[in-house]
């Protein structure tokens, strides 16, 4: 018979937003079932966190250690938000040197379960020297694991996708029929990214060895969706997978807004007649290009339509501070009452379910996509790093939106594609289809009872596998 007793469960991100907020609803999601959790993370991440509801403050314990100070990390550096990309390997660096802080925590605290993320591959062994169960956390979604292949090839450098144009189609282990592959200016921005970081441990290893170490692969996802991939993660890692639920996000999640941000938003946001507007929100880590912002806000212009631009400038990224939106842009949109840029953060949960807004452009982050399609928004796809543009084909092909297109190898916006796109979607008849597709999608995306169910049995697993 499985264990009933409450469990205490250590939860440990990597540094990024990207991650941390997922963790963190994790966390609170344990906490709602009665588990005691301790988050650990740096203090300045801790306190940019969404506060907890009231209720859950007794459960869930934020602990705070010490980056080391590390030769090339910004002072008070403690996030990927807070450095340019190529600093991003002087704060993995600072992050395996939590270690010993880490090490001598879990030594004292005694947990039941440690949930961490990809970053830290030095952890699991330690873990389990100290008896502590192990669980992987994919923050994102199962067929990005899946296209990654195996763990071990991970490791070893096993992988025989050797040149770029080999990430262009599925891999031999996904059926061909799949449209789950790069473009090859993803892949080649990708490849560029990781040559211009001298690393002293590549992300891949870092990967591998969470997944190896692990005694239960956990990835927000569901079965009512794509649940083949789980199954072939499953098969490729040789481990158990667990899906953990969507966890969409409640609209009052503790949020550190003020009512004046909102009731500005609000306010202009009501002006605009039901489906009209179109929200853009490309993630607070996303670095556009002086081209890239030119030719999307010219786009916009070009569409003729209402629209609510989320544009927050990314600290510490270098070339990206002087970028500069095109001369008169902003005077013009809001001469005409049609668009705003909002350089501050936004509220992205309430504007999406705001009635005004028709669809959602977006730069197709795995959580942006759950909280679009909780509020059924079909999806205008703008993808960019990582695992994003994997997660644009699996969408545009359930029809749930369109990807804008781009250059065939040097992935270069334009003007005409993107005021083409956004029309196309937010047509009355042509786009449809993608409306009722997104709305489909509501129904799994947004059911929160089936989503505790998940947490529910993610829980139970823990409890009688310690």
């Amino acid at each position: 018979m499985p264990r009933t007793d409450k469990l205490h469960i250590v939860v440990f991100p990597w540094l990024a937003f990207g991650h941390m907020i997922p963790f963190l609803e994790l966390a609170k999601r344990l906490a709602q079932n009665g588990q005691r959790v301790s988050f650990i993370s740096t203090p300045r991440n801790i306190a940019r966190l969404p506060q907890l509801p009231p209720d859950l403050v007794p459960l869930v314990d934020f602990v705070s250690l010490n980056l080391p100070v590390v030769d090339g990390l910004p002072e008070n550096a403690e996030a990927t938000i807070d450095v340019p990309t190529d600093k991003v390997h002087c704060l993995k660096k600072a992050y395996d040197g939590l270690r010993t802080e880490l090490t001598l925590l879990l030594q004292t605290s005694g947990p039941d379960w440690i949930i961490y993320d990809f970053a830290p591959h030095w952890l699991p062994p330690i873990a389990a020297k100290l008896g502590i169960s192990r669980a992987f956390f994919n923050a994102v979604n199962a067929w990005f694991l899946a296209f990654l292949g195996p763990s071990s090839a991970m490791i070893d450098g096993s992988d025989p996708r050797k040149e770029l144009e080999d990430f262009t189609v599925p891999p031999k282990w996904i059926a061909s029929d799949s449209n789950l592959a790069h473009r090859y200016y993803e892949i080649k921005w990708i490849a560029e990214a990781a040559q211009d970081i001298t690393a002293d441990v590549l992300d891949t290893y870092r990967l591998g060895s969470a997944i190896i170490g692990c005694d239960v692969l956990a990835t927000r996802d569901c079965l009512e969706f794509e649940s083949h991939w789980l199954g072939l993660v499953q098969e490729l890692n040789k481990r158990p997978v667990v899906p953990v639920g969507l966890m969409p996000p409640s609209v009052h999640g503790g949020t550190k807004e003020s009512n004046n941000t909102w009731t500005t938003i609000s306010g202009w946001l009501d002006k605009h007649s039901k489906g009209s507007v179109v929200y853009v929100g490309l993630g607070s880590e996303l670095a556009l290009g002086q081209e890239t912002l030119t030719e999307l806000a010219l786009g916009l212009e070009s569409s003729g339509l209402p629209f609510f631009w989320a544009l927050r400038k990314r600290p510490g990224s270098g070339d990206s501070d002087s970028v500069e939106l095109p001369d008169g842009f902003e005077d013009r949109m809001e001469a005409e009452g049609r668009g705003i840029v909002w350089t501050s953060w936004a509220p992205q949960l309430r504007i999406l379910g705001h009635d005004s807004v028709g669809a959602f452009l977006t730069h197709c982050g795995w959580s942006s996509i759950i909280e679009g399609l909780q509020f059924g928004r079909p999806l205008i796809m703008l993808p960019f790093m990582v695992e994003q543009g994997l997660n644009a084909r699996i969408f545009e092909k359930k029809e749930v939106g369109i990807e804008i297109p781009r250059g065939e190898r040097d992935g270069v916006l334009t003007r005409n594609s993107v005021a083409e796109s956004v029309s196309l979607v937010m047509d009355e008849q042509k786009g449809k289809v993608y409306r009722d597709k997104a709305t489909e999608m509501m129904a799994v995306f947004g059911d929160d009872r089936r989503h505790e169910q998940y947490i529910e049995k993610f829980v139970a697993y823990l409890q009688s596998h310690r």
